[in-house]
């Protein structure tokens, strides 16, 4: 599977944290990956989320191929135990994105535990980077 995805220009950024059962969760399942690039359908949002070793991004069903939101400069490294959040930066690039951050983090954990459930990646992905406008 190919996909190409595009970005508006940034209209926000902000520090925020991620349960340690969901990075974890994403990362593992990242490294079952072919080619280091995981697809996770959020299906009960209807958007997709694409984890590579930089960022995870987030595409919603109206505007297929423009990124809504990106969490991007994950530090685990700066955590003390596994079992501790980690800190990442959300950048916005929609107007509303930011109101829907709660939601997403609770909806992307269950989305990768579904994925998990299936047996871990479904089909090999690549990433293709773009330069910034």
């Amino acid at each position: 599977m190919e996909i190409t995805c595009y970005r508006d220009r940034e209209i926000a950024r902000e520090p925020r944290t991620l349960p340690a059962v969901t990075y974890n969760l994403a990362h593992t399942l990242l490294a079952r990956t072919a080619n280091g690039c995981l697809i996770i359908p959020v299906r009960s949002m209807q958007y997709l989320a694409i984890l590579d070793d930089e960022e995870l991004i987030f595409l919603d069903g109206e505007r297929k191929c423009w990124i809504n939101i990106a969490w991007q400069r994950f530090k685990p490294q700066s955590r003390n135990s596994l079992s501790d959040p980690v800190s990442y930066e959300s950048v916005y690039y929609q107007t509303d994105a930011a109101a829907i951050m709660p939601r997403l983090q609770i909806e992307l954990t269950l989305a990768l535990q579904k994925l998990e459930q299936k047996g871990g990646v479904i089909a090999p992905a690549r990433v293709l980077k773009f330069p910034a406008p």
